[in-house]
């Protein structure tokens, strides 16, 4: 039964084993005339015999099995040996040569053949009962070992096109699978944009050698080994290597200098470098101790790491430095116009159109500033921008040491029918420490040591330098705290830094509805930055029970008060009372903004964004055209247009509002 099923596989393949039928045929018709042609010449001694024919024949089939059944055991397990027993019991005879690979072979499964394929099936089982019919006369013993046996040349066949099918199957499946690679490697290819891959062309000149400074660090390496080795040649007293050492350090010290590429180095860098070669070999084979040089180079990256942290606070030192401090030619400015302003007879020194000042249904802007460029360019904007520069009222406050310097400007600059006038913050007698916290606390011994005492141990003085910046000692600074009591008869102000720039007509502000707010400011916050937790310590409880550390920052630099209702919510006296509280910097440090971020907690209403637009003094990626459509841009930050220091991309919307050719500029140098 089993051949049965196995040979009707065979039949699928009809068409390649047609080609033994012919031999078949042979073979049935000699199996059918011999016998008839033995029996007619033997007559009565083959029946004589056959009683012993079949005994030996029984007796040879027994022994064969007995032999056939010791081998299988020697080849299979014993559950390999049962299956092939029950396969045996339920479908004939089975290949041993199927088990030999742990499975059976395809075409000895039981499938379901076609009515097409019943002749072939038929013709091919013939074929096996003639070859069982002549194994049992004995004529094929040796079947595996006869390479013309019908049935070894059918299973071999078979084997052959089954793995020629198998074959064929891979190739497609491969070359199916390279194919669905190939498309979506096209697909991905589309949405790749150009513009960004142009971005990081191999043939791009920055990249053009990959190890670029490769002999600038085999030179700085050599460097440092050979200041190991002449540490340890001075220990091991090796005075001529050390002296040797020393020579070469130099030379390649020049050799390098200030390089950071190889095209850099002069012509005798290779020299240089098979020169130190040489000698660290000698050194490595008299000097080398692991130990040595681990304990050397440990040394070295200590006093490297140290040395790092030195220059970073000297770099951040320098950096507040030259961010706070007055240039020299604009220092050279405010003094020519202070001494031109004292020696102006008193009724020159007035300014005109002083019954502007008070006139609540005009547009009041508040300026607080002791840098007459800086506030020179906010009111030139700021008019040259404005449809009607008449309904303007320019407040200008700064400290003694200004105040004639601004005031000789603006006078020696008109600026149309626009009103300007000019304050010195020292003339308020009202503004005591016995009413002003900031002014008490400032008075304190505390706060002198902190603002004055060079060497403070118990500070660090990295962390603490930009809060030791002089601004955070002037009134001016926290002036901004006290416009009802500077402007008693104004209803509303705006209140400008003096390093913005003006772009657009502002009057469309004081027609901005704040909602009985009493602060019109930009929102500043992120998705987590410039909230209120950035600003305050939230540890302390009387921030953590009263403010939420999730809300909003806002910006100083472009604020619109509304001044009657700060009035009707003392907003002045609730800054007296956190100030007091800050006495010890618990809750806040030093500045303006944490202040006002309390002061003005939900009485902030936020603008458009595009009313005020910031970072122009420290963050390079803000976008150009955010920039021009802004009614007001902010170079809040340490990179001031007005310092060297400035970003270069940035200058140019401040300096167009300077005029670089007037007299007084040009005696100063101050130029673009």
């Amino acid at each position: 039964m089993a051949l049965k099923r196995g040979l009707s596989s065979v039949g699928v393949h009809r068409n390649r084993s047609s080609g033994s039928r012919f031999p078949i045929v042979i073979l049935v018709l000699f199996s059918v005339l011999a016998p008839l042609v033995f029996f007619v010449g033997r007559g009565l001694y083959i029946s004589d015999q056959n009683n012993v024919q079949s005994g030996y024949t029984k007796q040879n089939v027994d022994w064969r099995e007995r032999l056939a059944l010791q081998s299988i055991k020697n080849l299979f397990t014993k559950e390999v040996i049962d299956v092939v027993t029950t396969s045996t019991a339920d479908l004939g005879p089975l290949s041993l040569d199927s088990f030999r690979k742990g499975n059976l072979s395809a075409s000895w499964k039981v499938v379901e053949t076609s009515v097409e394929d019943d002749a072939t099936s038929q013709s091919n089982l013939k074929a096996a009962e003639l070859k069982l019919e002549m194994s049992k006369d004995g004529k094929l013993l040796d079947d595996d070992r006869s390479p013309d046996a019908p049935a070894k040349t059918l299973r071999r066949q078979l084997r052959d096109n089954r793995r020629a099918k198998r074959a064929a199957e891979l190739v497609q499946q491969d070359d199916e699978a390279t194919l669905k690679l190939e498309n979506a490697a096209i697909e991905r290819s589309r949405a790749v944009d150009s513009a960004v891959l142009g971005r990081y062309n191999i043939w791009r000149r920055e990249i053009e050698n990959e190890n670029s400074d490769s002999t600038v660090r085999l030179m700085r390496d050599q460097i440092i080994m050979a200041q190991v080795y002449i540490g340890i040649a001075k220990m091991k007293n090796k005075l001529g290597l050390q002296q040797e050492l020393k020579i070469r350090v130099k030379e390649s010290q020049r050799a390098v200098g200030e390089s950071t590429v190889d095209a850099d180095l002069p012509h005798s860098a290779p020299e240089k470098i098979k020169t130190m070669g040489k000698v660290l070999s000698i050194a490595r084979e008299q000097l080398y101790d692991c130990k040595l040089v681990t304990g050397k180079l440990r040394a070295m990256l200590q006093r490297s790491d140290e040395q790092v942290r030195s220059l970073k606070k000297q770099s951040t030192f320098l950096s507040q430095l030259a961010a706070k401090t007055i240039p020299n030619a604009i220092h050279c400015l405010s003094m020519r116009l202070t001494i031109e302003y004292y020696l102006l007879p008193l009724e020159k020194r007035k300014f005109p159109r002083s019954e502007n000042l008070e006139n609540p249904n005009l547009y009041h802007y508040a300026l607080f500033s002791d840098n007459v460029l800086a506030a020179s360019v906010v009111v030139n904007s700021t008019i040259m921008n404005a449809k009607d520069p008449s309904k303007h009222v320019f407040h200008l406050v700064t400290d003694k040491l200004n105040f004639g310097a601004m005031n000789m400007w603006f006078l020696l600059n008109p600026h149309g029918k626009a009103t300007i006038h000019v304050e010195n913050v020292d003339e308020f007698k009202w503004l005591n420490s016995s009413y002003c916290p900031v002014l008490r606390q400032l008075e304190t011994a505390a706060m002198k040591e902190y603002y004055f005492k060079a060497d403070n141990p118990t500070k660090s003085a990295s962390s603490n330098l930009k809060y030791r910046n002089p601004k955070y000692l002037s009134m001016l600074n926290h002036l901004r705290f006290y416009l009802p009591q500077v402007y008693p008869k104004l209803d509303k102000i705006l209140f400008l830094d003096d390093d913005i720039v003006v772009q657009n007509d502002l009057t469309r502000l004081w027609s901005v509805d704040l909602h009985g707010k009493v602060n019109g400011a930009v929102e500043t916050c992120g998705e987590s930055f410039h909230r209120f937790d950035k600003y305050l310590n939230f540890s302390n409880p009387h921030i953590s029970r009263n403010f939420d550390p999730n809300a909003c920052g806002w910006a100083y630099g472009m604020n619109m008060f509304d001044l009657k209702e700060w009035k009707k919510r003392d907003i002045t006296g609730i800054y007296h009372k956190w100030q007091n509280m800050n006495e010890d910097r618990a809750l806040w440090k030093l500045g303006t903004l944490p202040p006002g971020l309390i002061t003005f907690y939900g009485l902030t209403h936020p603008l458009e964004k595009s009313w005020h637009v910031l970072g122009l003094g420290y963050n390079p990626s803000v976008d150009k055209k955010e920039i021009e459509h802004a009614a007001v841009i902010h170079y809040n930050g340490n990179m001031k247009p007005w310092l060297e220091l400035a970003m270069t991309k940035y200058r140019s919307y401040w300096t167009k509002y300077i005029k670089y050719d007037h007299p007084y500029l040009r005696s100063c140098n101050l130029s673009e």
